[in-house]
């Protein structure tokens, strides 16, 4: 039977719970029936703030709706998801998909037999900056990325790979779409008890080499991302939303263009080297996300970011952390 809205429940009213819960209010093609979260004073609070339903169980949430959005932190995910994909709801579950491989292949293996829509939190993919250039013809063979941020202990139940590296990983392996073939890594424990700062570098099978830093002990906040590939180089800084393409085109499609003499074999030849900024259209990313998934259920197709894709890019956040902990083993 056809429709054209998907009743929602979040898991969840922390501090993304909550922004959750707002903007869900805000989209026309969710209904919002009401959220659960175990702390009775977290749960009175958010149910006053935006006069929605507080659930007493996650149970009692789920039979109530067509879909789950998990917000809870990363180490409850798998419980989450298991209850509601036994229940064939379909689910967003905010990133990480969970906390070990094991737990995101059974999560896989559920909504697959479930025959449901699920989607993972990538926010990243939907930041306007990457929007601007995704389109372009982009075919890194070497990519530097830098996500530094101030400590904050809300998010120290992970490691800095799982709680911030694995934003640039993902969006790595959407781009280079090819196998990893290596991974090195060191990181260090320093504020808690799990890696603050870590340094990969991921090999693929096609050429490409990635070169990740995060760090969450930073004096600066920093989300960087730098693409080089065959004449051209692209610029993307999640944090500031702006976009730069610097591309060797001929002189005379660009005559007003930075020119410069490159060697060929021997052979100087003048080229010209032309600066894109690509338009940046202002979108609320995480609204964009929840729309894209009301939408992957109301019209029957694949959410913009799968269990799969979430998948992989825990799998090899994993590698990067059995890395670090080999190398420390060593120290």
């Amino acid at each position: 039977m056809p429709f054209n809205m998907v009743r929602i429940g979040v898991l969840g009213a922390g501090h993304l719970g909550r922004i959750h819960i707002k903007l869900i209010k805000e989209i026309e093609t969710l209904e919002l029936v009401g959220f659960y979260d175990p702390d009775p004073e977290n749960a009175k609070k958010a149910a006053s703030d935006y006069n929605c339903r507080a659930f007493d169980s996650i149970e009692a949430l789920i039979a109530e709706v067509d879909a789950v959005d998990i917000v809870t932190p990363t180490l409850s995910h798998y419980d989450c998801a298991r209850i509601a994909l036994k229940n064939t709801r379909h689910i967003f579950v905010e990133k990480p998909l969970a906390n070990t491989v094991q737990e995101a292949r059974d999560i896989h293996n559920l909504a697959k037999e479930a025959g449901i829509k699920a989607q993972v939190g990538h926010v990243e993919r939907f930041n306007p900056a990457f929007l601007a250039v995704k389109d372009k013809a982009l075919k890194p063979m070497f990519i530097e990325s830098h996500r530094l941020s101030y400590f904050n202990p809300r998010g120290t139940d992970v490691s800095v790979v799982l709680d911030l590296m694995i934003h640039d990983i993902d969006i790595i392996l959407h781009l280079v779409r090819s196998t990893v073939k290596k991974v090195h890594a060191s990181g260090v424990a320093v504020i808690s008890d799990k890696p603050d700062i870590a340094n990969a570098r991921i090999e693929f099978d096609n050429g490409c080499v990635a070169n990740l830093t995060a760090s969450r002990i930073s004096l600066k906040v920093m989300r960087k991302m730098r693409l080089f590939q065959k004449d051209a180089y692209i610029s993307i800084d999640f944090a500031e939303k702006e976009a730069e393409i610097f591309s060797l085109t001929d002189t005379k499609e660009n005559e007003d263009a930075l020119t410069i003499e490159v060697n060929t074999g021997g052979v100087y030849q003048e080229r010209a080297i032309r600066l894109e900024k690509p338009e940046i259209h202002p979108v609320n990313a995480i609204k964009m996300e929840l729309e894209l998934f009301a939408a992957s259920i109301i019209e029957d197709k694949d959410p913009p970011v799968t269990v799969a894709d979430g998948f992989y890019a825990l799998e090899v956040a994993h590698q990067v952390l059995e890395k670090i902990n080999k190398n420390k083993m060593k120290g």
